[in-house]
């Protein structure tokens, strides 16, 4: 006697926002230069903002938890505004170009836009925070010294994988429903989380460190701030590709295969799952 075993196949939410994922993912990728330009400029000056909030919070209570949760600010300003933070860059365009929508050029591209121009604009903020308020140096050099002097160690790594992983995240959920009210949530909770934390986050540490270094007397120079800086992207990459997003493309790997197919002109496209 035998028995058949159905497939194990994830649930609609789930192909659903594989398939939502993808096309924006796509999206992106194809996305002109000025356009890419000028929304990783303004994701700097949001996640500014929230630096802004942090550090007035910060210098009036000294609570590193009530800072990172006015930081929220910041990705609050991010997700309305549509405008592109590096990091979130590590599941949605990924999944395009797992899917072949997309290549690691393009990719790469992507990347190294979002980046420079996020570090752009967050200097930016950094110098009118510290011209604009300078009651605010002192917190400033202390909170910047606090990354400044992490270090390339296995702990500073640990904690900007962290980070990776929790931006990752906050961008999954995001992605799982349409509705604006709840994509606020997870901007709210994990830039809480990511702040209060203090994690390693490659472009809100970075911008940190700038304050430090506009306000003076800081006790690292930019050189310091570019090894950190390097050390934590590799570790916001490692947490946020390798732990979260690699992860979640695995929930469904039909939907990824058939994408591929379809991409590549092969029949088997029309038999996902079969």
């Amino acid at each position: 006697m035998t028995s058949s075993v159905e497939p194990v196949r994830p649930e609609p939410e789930l192909e659903d926002a594989f398939d939502r994922l993808v096309e924006q993912g796509t999206d992106r990728l194809a996305r002109p230069w000025p356009a890419l330009l000028v929304t990783g400029l303004l994701g700097g000056l949001d996640v500014g903002t929230g630096v802004l909030a942090y550090l007035l919070v910060e210098h009036a209570t000294g609570q590193p938890l009530l800072a990172g949760l006015a930081f929220s600010i910041g990705f609050v300003a991010l997700l309305l505004a549509r405008s592109e933070l590096f990091t979130e860059n590590f599941l949605v365009p990924v999944a395009a170009v797992a899917a072949r929508h997309g290549t690691l050029l393009e990719l790469a591209r992507l990347w190294a836009v979002a980046l420079v121009t996020n570090l752009a604009g967050g200097w930016l903020v950094a110098w009118l925070i510290t011209r604009g308020l300078p009651e605010l140096r002192e917190t400033a050099i202390e909170v910047g010294t606090h990354y400044g002097h992490l270090g390339i160690n296995l702990r500073s790594f640990t904690l900007a994988v962290l980070a990776g992983m929790v931006i990752t995240l906050m961008t999954r959920m995001q992605h799982a429903t349409d509705n604006l009210g709840v994509r606020i949530v997870p901007a709210l909770l994990f830039g809480a989380l990511l702040a209060g934390g203090q994690l390693f986050h490659s472009v809100l540490d970075s911008i940190l460190m700038f304050t430090a270094l506009l306000a003076g007397r800081a006790p690292f120079g930019y050189l310091d701030w570019l090894g950190a800086l390097a050390w934590a992207v590799l570790g916001n990459l490692v947490g946020g590709v390798g732990l979260v997003a690699f992860a979640r493309l695995a929930r469904v790997p039909h939907r990824l295969a058939a994408e591929r197919a379809r991409q590549a002109g092969s029949p088997a496209a029309g038999n996902d799952g079969a």
